[in-house]
């Protein structure tokens, strides 16, 4: 399972997120820098309204959506990079997740405080992004150095590997994150395997706000477009109400009809690893699968099984809107709505399947 790191300073609301994310996990949250040293871990189920809508159809008994895992980092500090604070522990962990959520604090509470004595969204960016970009140019600059006698000895990989290398030291030195400055093709990421660069994780943004800052754009809280605006504060109050206390503290605010701030956080870090979604559904329950983006038809096959992908024939794909407006298999197919689809298939978000398989 692919998993997103939540990183920032110390005392941004990190491990309150993780808790509220997580619901009943027991990460520390503490009004002092380096609570959590060890990295704290938790599945949470991604978001998804359609599987309600095909339970319906279906009577379902269960449903189960996809998940995804969240890492609670311990808090960076400026000088991480040269083992300042926990910054070679966190930084070791970093290199471990899939993804980045950078948690950035907005709030002012004199109760709570700041390691840099004052908020300043921009200036929290910017000494967290520094301190990634040094981690990987010290990275760089020694793969270089162990690469470069067999370059100039004429071996043509090392040869490939030091150029590679060296176009992204430029960039790294230019203090920009290598994510979105450079793309590698299938050649050049075999060539980097064995080098773990945290800047080439994508990697989103949190606005921890205060309720009176929910409404405010990202340019007014100074944080990049984009960003997911949440009150950790307010969220771990919800998290610890009933669900009917829950449901209706949301429909007083209006926010009982869209994805509430924390499922906003999910669904963003489904999106940027390039998750989708695939749907099953019966009588037994209706489930989402995850899957990377343009994962073809038998390796789709493969997450419910091994032996789907082993011994894949065909698919059966309705999207999801189609199967809904015919209310199931039987009356899409009389509509011409459901494909058979062989192994060249890309799937699609959304696409509710059935598999054939020897």
């Amino acid at each position: 399972m692919l998993q997103i790191g939540i990183v920032g300073l110390p005392n941004v609301g990190k491990s309150s997120l993780f808790n509220a994310l997580v619901k009943n996990a027991v990460a520390e949250a503490s009004n002092y820098p380096f609570t959590t040293i060890e990295p704290n871990v938790g599945i949470v189920e991604v978001p998804d309204n359609r599987l309600t809508e095909l339970a319906k159809v279906e009577n379902s008994q269960k449903i189960i959506p996809a998940s995804i895992k969240f890492v609670d980092i311990a808090g960076l500090v400026a000088g991480a990079s040269k083992g300042e604070g926990l910054g070679n522990k966190f930084l070791a962990h970093i290199k471990e997740v899939d993804a980045i959520a950078m948690v950035v604090r907005c709030f002012e509470d004199g109760n709570i405080i700041h390691v840099a004595g004052k908020v300043s969204p921009i200036d929290d960016i910017r000494v967290i992004t520094l301190e990634l970009i040094l981690s990987d140019l010290e990275q760089v600059t020694k793969a270089i150095d162990r690469n470069e006698k067999e370059a100039r000895s004429g071996k043509k990989e090392a040869q490939e590997r030091v150029a590679l290398l060296e176009r992204m030291k430029g960039i790294l030195e230019e203090e920009k994150y290598l994510h979105g400055n450079i793309e590698l093709d299938e050649k050049e990421q075999e060539l980097l395997k064995e080098t773990q660069l945290i800047t080439m994780k994508p990697m989103f943004y949190i606005a921890n706000v205060s309720e009176d800052q929910l409404s405010m754009t990202p340019t007014q809280l100074g944080v990049p477009e984009g960003s997911v605006k949440i009150c950790v504060a307010l969220e771990k109050e919800l998290a610890q109400m009933s669900e009917e206390d829950r449901t209706e503290y949301l429909t007083a605010i209006g926010a009982s009809e869209q994805m509430t701030p924390l499922q906003q956080v999910i669904a963003r870090g489904y999106t940027i690893l390039d998750l989708i979604s695939y749907l099953t559904v019966g009588p037994q329950e209706a489930r989402a699968w995850t899957i990377k983006r343009g994962t073809l038809a038998p390796q789709a096959a493969g997450v419910i099984h091994t032996d789907f992908e082993k011994k894949f024939i065909a698919a059966e794909v309705v999207s999801y809107d189609k199967f809904i407006e015919a209310g199931g298999f039987p009356k899409a197919r009389e509509k011409g709505w459901a494909r058979m689809e062989g192994k060249p298939y890309v799937f699609q978000d959304g696409d509710v399947v059935l598999f054939k398989h020897g």
